[in-house]
């Protein structure tokens, strides 16, 4: 009697995770998610650890959360899951300023974006 279940959002396969407001702009944060695009959940974690980029470890957070999810809210094998999408999105602006020459005001824009990681597992084959 209780009320309907919502019906998922992906396929019985994948699982997904999103991190949002995390403080860079969406061409920084993309670069970081096609590092990823692609890969094998272990090399893409390994990857995200030993990368120079600051936004990295935000990254590699939202991927542990979407293997997490995969593993225990849909019951998928963690060994033989890829990163099936990693896409980015804008989030809000924050608009700062400075004072500059002869009395003008220079725009200072602090993007914040987020990100949104979706595991697939894929079947081994012999």
């Amino acid at each position: 009697m209780g009320k309907e279940q919502n019906p998922r959002r992906v396929a019985d396969n994948e699982a997904f995770a999103k991190a949002k407001m995390l403080r860079t702009s969406p061409q920084k944060l993309n670069l970081v998610a096609a590092l990823i695009r692609g890969k094998k959940v272990d090399k893409a974690l390994a990857d995200l650890t030993f990368s120079k980029k600051r936004i990295a470890e935000d990254v590699r957070k939202c991927l542990q959360s979407a293997i997490a999810n995969a593993e225990n809210n849909h019951g998928l094998d963690v060994d033989s899951l890829i990163v099936a999408e990693a896409f980015v999105g804008k989030n809000l602006v924050m608009k700062r300023g400075r004072p500059r020459a002869r009395g003008r005001f220079g725009k200072i824009m602090k993007p914040f974006s987020e990100i949104t990681i979706k595991v697939r597992q894929v079947e081994e084959r012999a």
